[in-house]
Order: structure tokens, then sequence, then C-alpha cells
């Protein structure tokens, strides 16, 4: 695939999340916590501190509220040079911890914000993707309406046709999806159509193929993968991840990437404690995307995406801002506790 340093830019609304405090209700104290965030803008964080350079497409609104968020983004190094800066509101969504017998929960309010409301037309692809190499967006954006649908389909596949690499992660968001009149199959297959690499399980493959899929664990992920991988031509991977929730703060992890001819997986990884769960998923997707690009084979490259992901798990926050080297010292640590 692709050699580091080259150009990676990511699609999709950078939002603010704004968290309750762990082991309190909503306003049970005269606080709240606050972190910038967003799919892509996660997995843009993530390359960047491996060294990569990143880009950051989106619409923040002017006014000191979006001044911050950008800021942020700079500070780990992502490039916003092609953020729109329009007027209206930042997209926000609420983050409230589980407790005993309570799991999280995340309520959106992201209605009419400045990037749902930017219009397809507005985008211009051929600037926004000059020089660059690789495009990466998650299924959150097209979820946000049908401007962003448009947009997301249109930047894909502008961004084939320039002959830049792509990558999607399924992000299945069905509170977004149901805030309006949406078909997300029809929408999600030509957009997953223009992917090289796609980030999804069983689940995603259901959604996408109209079928379900037999068996459990490891067969039926292959079985998913193989599917996906005839129906999209275009696609050379699926990774996905599997989680057994053992406890409130201990999880088991497992991830894989399917190819046609082959797959590797990893052993299971167990997190303990687990601080904060939002973002795993994108730190995930950077840590396969920075293995393939190096030249990892399919095991080491699923090893080396949970470990990032393992990683995320112990900080606050949607971003994953680590070094190479703490991530091969979480690889070995996993290892030596498999063994």
């Amino acid at each position: 695939m692709m050699a580091p340093q080259r150009i990676i830019t990511c699609f999709g609304e950078v939002v603010m999340r704004v968290s309750v405090p762990h082991g309190e209700l909503p306003l049970q104290s005269a606080r709240f916590e606050a972190h910038v965030g967003g799919a892509e803008a996660n997995v843009a964080v993530a390359l960047a501190a491996l060294g990569h350079r990143t880009a950051m497409i989106s619409a923040v609104p002017e006014g000191p509220i979006g001044d911050g968020a950008l800021g942020e983004l700079r500070r780990h190094g992502v490039d916003v040079g092609p953020v729109l800066r329009p007027k209206g509101r930042m997209g926000l969504y609420y983050y409230l911890p589980g407790g005993p017998m309570r799991p999280a929960e995340v309520v959106y309010d992201r209605a009419g914000s400045a990037f749902a409301e930017t219009r397809p037309c507005d985008w211009d692809w051929d600037h926004l993707l000059g020089g660059v190499d690789w495009l990466h967006m998650s299924g959150v954006t097209p979820a946000l309406g049908p401007d962003s649908a448009e947009a997301a389909l249109e930047a894909v596949v502008r961004a084939r046709a320039a002959g830049v690499g792509v990558s999607f992660d399924g992000n299945w968001r069905g509170r977004l999806w149901d805030r309006w009149p949406s078909d997300p199959p029809a929408i999600l297959k030509p957009i997953v159509a223009q992917a090289t690499v796609l980030f999804g399980n069983h689940r995603d493959a259901t959604l996408l193929l109209g079928r379900e899929f037999s068996g459990d664990g490891e067969d039926r992920r292959r079985e998913a993968a193989l599917a996906l991988l005839d129906r999209f031509p275009s696609l050379e991977y699926v990774a996905s991840t599997a989680r057994e929730i053992v406890g409130p703060d201990m999880h088991r992890l497992t991830a894989r990437i399917d190819t046609r001819d082959d797959c590797g997986a990893t052993d299971p990884t167990v997190v303990t404690p687990v601080i904060d769960r939002v973002g795993t998923g994108d730190a995930f997707a950077a840590g396969v995307l920075d293995g393939l690009w190096t030249g990892k084979g399919l095991a080491d490259a699923a090893k080396h995406g949970l470990a990032l992901a393992a990683l995320k798990h112990g900080v606050h926050g949607d971003f994953a801002p680590f070094s190479r080297p703490t991530i091969d010292r979480a690889s070995d640590v996993a290892r030596d506790i498999a063994r």
C-alpha cells in the first residue's frame, strides 16, 4: 500500500463531547467535562501521533468554541487548513458513564450544526483532495442527514477517481439515522464500494448485504468478511474487533483482518481498568492503517490496531495520541499476558 509520511485526510464532523463525571448522574454536581472529538478527527489525531501527515476536512463554526476545537487538533499535529468556518453551532454529544446495572449512554445534540448544514456544493473536492494520498471516513458522516450523505458519496467517488486510497469505518449510529427518512443500506453501499479498507463486522455485513451469517465467533466473522469482499470488488481488507464484557471495568478484546485469500487474528487481550471506551474503535482503525502502511503482515497489523485500541481504554476523552514505542510496548505486554 502506501508508505508513511504521505498525506492522510479525514472527512467528518468535529464535535464537542460533554461528559458527566464518573460516578455521577447528569447535573448531580455543577460541572461537566468537555473534550473535542469525532470519529474521523480521532483517527487523524492517532495517525498524527504515529508520525503521519494528517489533515481534517470539516466545517467548524466561527467563534471561540470553534477556535478552541481547532486549536486542540492543531496541538496534536493535525492540519486544519481545509476546515470551513461558517456561522452556526458546534455539534455536541453528551456522554453519560454507566455504573452497576446501568450501561453508559450517549445523547446526541448535532441537528442543525455547522457541519450538518453545509451543502454538498460547498465542498471543493478538487482543492480538498489535491496532493492527498488517502481519505478516511466513517458511517457517522452520511448518518447526519441527506446533505452529509450526498457529500460523503461525492468525497469517496472523487477520491477514487483521483487515485486517492479510501478507508471506511461502518460506525453504525442508529439514533442519527433515525432522525431523518433515511435508507442506510442504499446510502452506504455505493460509499463502501469505493473503499479499499473496511472496518466492520458481521453486523455491518448484515446491514449492507441484507442477510444473516451463521455460526459463531471467528467462523462467522470470516464468512461475513468474505461476503463483503465478494460483494465489493474494490475492497482488499476487512478489519474487525470482537468484545467480551467480563465486568464493568474489564473487557476482553480480539481483532482480525481478512482478505480474500488470507486472514490474521490476534490472541485475546484483557483490558482493565476500562476508564473510557469512547473512541476505541477509531484507535483500532488508525492502528490497522498504520500497520498496513508500514508493511506489517495481517496478524501483526491486527495486533497493532488492537494495542492502540486497548491503550485508548485507559485515557479520558476521544483521542488516542500514543507514540509508536508506547504501542509496541503494549503489544509486548499483551503477548506476555496471552502466554
